[in-house]
């Protein structure tokens, strides 16, 4: 079973040479943002925030998809975590929170769709 676990992670030529591709940049001084953040987060657009809401909107790149080309499972998660954290961030206020996330997969995005995340904050309001 171990066996099968690690050849099912072992990239082909293909994938291997596509990482190899990968244009990491230092983080720069006095910018907080990680490589995985900028991994994840790269080319999201935010189209409107009021209090308690934000949306955005997102063009899915190769780098986010499962190998059906569809926007991977896990990356929509990702992005529901790291913009929800937005929508309930009180300015000076550290961020101390329990996040209940839900999530509704309705269907699949394909690379290069033009996909639209909405993100509301429920329960009780920001202090």
């Amino acid at each position: 079973m171990e066996r099968l676990g690690k050849e099912f992670l072992q990239l082909n030529k293909e994938e291997a040479e596509s990482v190899s591709r990968l244009n990491i940049q230092p983080t720069r001084v006095g910018f907080q943002c990680s490589f995985y953040e900028d991994f994840a987060l790269r080319g999201i657009r935010v189209d409107t925030v009021q209090p308690g809401f934000v949306s955005c909107t997102l063009k899915v790149p190769p780098r986010l998809t499962d190998k059906s080309g569809n926007l991977a499972k896990g990356a929509v998660a990702n992005l529901v975590d790291e913009v929800g954290a937005a929508v309930v961030h009180v300015e000076g206020l550290p961020m101390n929170v329990s996040v209940d996330m839900s999530i509704a997969f309705l269907g699949t995005a394909k690379l290069n769709l033009l996909v639209r995340f909405f993100f509301f904050q429920t329960g009780l309001p920001a202090v």
